[in-house]
Order: structure tokens, then sequence, then C-alpha cells
């Protein structure tokens, strides 16, 4: 045999296995994508979670401002009622006031406690979401890691474990789209 048929035989070797490769090559694209979309919607997640947390907390402020109010309301309609006044009717009208001021904020308070209630539901359910897709992006970059080592090692088993890895990962970031 010839240099130059030894130079093309080999030419031609390289040539498949550059062809046997191109589904792995393919394989780690899909993947980087789907980890750049995974990554994107952990990161917005994670952003809707922080500010409904915000929300949650303005919410709870609000209610721990109109219960002061309330108390401070109890605490003047108790210093009347106790108190030695010069007019008792005017006193008692005030005093009358307040309470029926009082009845009305009772009711508010427990809209207020349990709107506060409802956004930090909604918070863990936005940090159970953002949970997933931190794992799914987790698996979905081991899978593209392993799929890699395929290309170096030119052995399809590392191909085939990380598109599993992939599947998992893709399956879990899924998931979070399906929780309530």
């Amino acid at each position: 045999m010839e240099a130059e048929e030894v130079q093309e035989l080999e030419e031609q070797q390289e040539k498949a296995r550059e062809k046997s490769l191109r589904p792995v090559s393919f394989t780690m694209s899909v993947l980087a994508v789907i980890v750049a979309v995974t990554t994107v919607l952990g990161h917005r997640t994670h952003t809707e979670a922080v500010l409904e947390q915000a929300r949650a907390s303005d919410q709870w402020n609000l209610y721990q401002a109109k219960k002061i109010r309330q108390y401070d309301t109890e605490l003047t309609v108790d210093l009347l009622s106790a108190m030695p006044l010069r007019d008792a009717a005017a006193a008692a009208k005030v005093t009358d006031a307040y309470k029926s001021h009082l009845a009305k904020w009772d009711d508010d308070l427990n809209d207020e406690q349990a709107k506060a209630t409802e956004l930090e539901a909604e918070v863990r359910k936005s940090e159970r979401h953002a949970a997933r897709f931190d794992l799914g992006e987790a698996l979905l970059e081991i899978g593209l890691v392993i799929t890699s080592i395929t290309l170096l090692t030119r052995l399809r088993a590392y191909w085939y474990l990380g598109m599993a890895f992939g599947t998992a990962g893709l399956l879990i970031a899924v998931w979070a789209f399906l929780i309530r």
C-alpha cells in the first residue's frame, strides 16, 4: 500500500467517525438550549418569589399597623371609661364612635390576615417552582457535560448516559409547571 492510499483510508475513517458523532453534537446543542431556557425560567421564578415575599411582608406590615391602631383605640376607650370626665355625655359619644370603629377594624384585620396568608402561600409555591427549575438545570448541565465526554472518548455509553440525565432534567423542569 502506498502512502497516498493510507492517507486516503485515514481520511475516510475520520469522516466516518465525524458522521457517527453528529448525533452527539446535535444532542449537545439541544441540551445547551434547554439548559439556557431552564436557567432563565429558574431565575425569573426566583425573582417572582422575592417579589411575592415583599408583597407578603407589606401585607403583614399593613396588618400590624391596623392592629396597633386598634390597640391604641381600645386603650383610649378604656381610659375614657376609667377617668372622671367633666362631660360624660360627650365622652360616651366619643367612646361609642371608637367602639364602632373597633368592630369594623376587627373585620379589616381578618381580611388583611387572610390576604397576607394567601400571599405567603404564593411565595411557597414560587419557591417550589424555582427549586424544580434549579434541579432540572443541574441535571441538564450534567447531561451536557457527560454527553461532551463522548466526543473525547468516542464511547457511545457516555452519550446515552448524558441523554438520560438530560431527559431527567427536562422532565423535572416540566414538572415545575405542573405544581399547584
